[in-house]
């Protein structure tokens, strides 16, 4: 009996996980869709629930970016930014969007250190 219900347990958790595998995969795919079509506040509530799902998902935060981008929200874009380089340091797109905004705020030390640091990862828009 006990070997039953161990393996209806161990069945019912591999389920589970693989529903949430899916399910992360799917809100990023959808929210790159909406993305795609300029529809930012479906994409931005879908990329928020991957995050729920996946914390370390960098590209997500790359996107919530991009999306506070659109909506002249330079606060959180400048965070999520931050995070994402946080999570993928060598990230060529959000290294060359901070320095921007460094440029934006005339923030030269900044743009400087940013540059050092991005001819260093530069490898696909370098080329």
């Amino acid at each position: 009996m006990s070997k039953i219900i161990k393996t209806l347990l161990a069945t019912f958790t591999l389920a589970i996980l693989a529903n949430f595998s899916y399910a992360d995969d799917n809100y990023y795919d959808q929210a790159l869709k909406k993305f795609d079509k300029k529809n930012y506040d479906e994409a931005k509530f879908l990329l928020e629930r991957n995050i729920v799902f996946n914390p370390k998902d960098a590209k997500s935060y790359l996107y919530l970016a991009k999306i506070f981008k659109e909506k002249e929200n330079k606060k959180e874009e400048e965070k999520n930014l931050n995070t994402t380089l946080l999570l993928d340091p060598s990230n060529e797109d959000a290294t060359l969007r901070l320095m921007d905004i460094a440029v934006e705020n005339s923030n030269y030390s900044e743009v400087k250190e940013l540059s050092e640091k991005f001819v260093k990862i530069c490898k696909s828009l370098c080329k």
